[in-house]
């Protein structure tokens, strides 16, 4: 059971990860980025949908359910439009590495508000994480990164993080696609209100666009949010946050081998730190468990 959540945590980042694949050619064809996103979770959702059809579970929920369900959504939808408005100011791999900062915020908010305790090694783990992204931000000599594109990428982080524990913490009674596909319908009227209210066209302009937001809905929603649920709930919202750090890693070997970014001696002592992070969360959670 706690491998599965592991190896379901890595999926979901590895996933999360590739999202520069699919966005960076869209933003290139100046193309709405409430309409891209719009289809992202309106392709997703039907997905999804078309699964719960098929192994016949029912749409179902009570009142309080769609309720969380449709704060789940508006937390996803507000993550993700932070993080494509912090592409406009960073490169990729930093933007995606510096919304890694996720995982330090659901330890602290999961022992700020609900006494979750903190191993050594897990502090140890986070703060090596976060070293790496640290040194991946580094250039020269100081810090050369846009503080605008910062703050509004740490934005995404939190509210990335709020999706992240209220799934852990809401005891929501639905299964893990039936609460995706809920995810992702809600994450989608978000965008689609967005885009009525400012007057924009959903026609997509040619049939490359269409498959390429078929593909990025499979690939960095459908997938990325599946694995998400079963691992939090496999092994919890702290263990699979520090996963995340694989995320920045995937992104910025993206950015390196298909846009040209620079793969410096930072970005390489970065990933390192991060992964070290990655591997001693595992292995002390591991210790936990048999200790129990």
């Amino acid at each position: 059971m706690k491998l599965r959540g592991y190896i379901l945590g890595i999926l979901s980042a590895v996933s999360y990860g590739l999202i520069p694949i699919f966005i960076l050619p869209i933003k290139q064809a100046h193309f709405s980025m409430d309409i891209t996103l719009f289809y992202r979770f309106f392709f997703s959702a039907i997905m999804v949908g078309g699964y719960l059809i098929y192994s016949r579970q029912n749409f179902r929920i009570n009142k309080k359910e769609a309720l969380i369900l449709a704060i789940l959504g508006i937390c996803y939808a507000l993550s993700s439009e932070f993080l494509f408005l912090g592409y406009d100011f960073l490169t990729p791999g930093i933007a995606s590495t510096v919304l890694f900062i996720y995982p330090v915020i659901v330890a602290l908010i999961m022992f700020f508000f609900y006494k979750e305790r903190l191993t050594r090694l897990s502090v140890f783990s986070l703060l090596l994480a976060f070293a790496g992204v640290i040194v991946l931000c580094l250039k020269g000599n100081g810090l050369e990164i846009n503080f605008a594109g910062l703050g509004i990428v740490m934005l995404s982080s939190l509210f990335y993080a709020l999706y992240m524990v209220i799934v852990n913490k809401s005891n929501l009674k639905v299964s893990g696609f039936k609460l995706t596909f809920f995810s992702m319908l809600f994450t989608s009227m978000y965008f689609m209100t967005k885009a009525v209210i400012g007057h924009q066209s959903f026609a997509i302009p040619s049939m490359s666009i269409f498959l390429n937001f078929l593909i990025f809905a499979f690939l960095t929603t459908v997938i990325s949010s599946l694995c998400l649920v079963y691992a939090i709930k496999n092994i919890g919202s702290t263990p699979v946050a520090i996963l995340g750090a694989l995320e920045p890693v995937v992104a910025v070997m993206v950015s390196v081998f298909m846009f040209n970014e620079k793969f410096t001696t930072n970005l390489l002592i970065g990933i390192t730190l991060i992964l070290l992070g990655v591997i001693l969360n595992v292995i002390g959670d591991r210790k936990k468990i048999s200790h129990v």
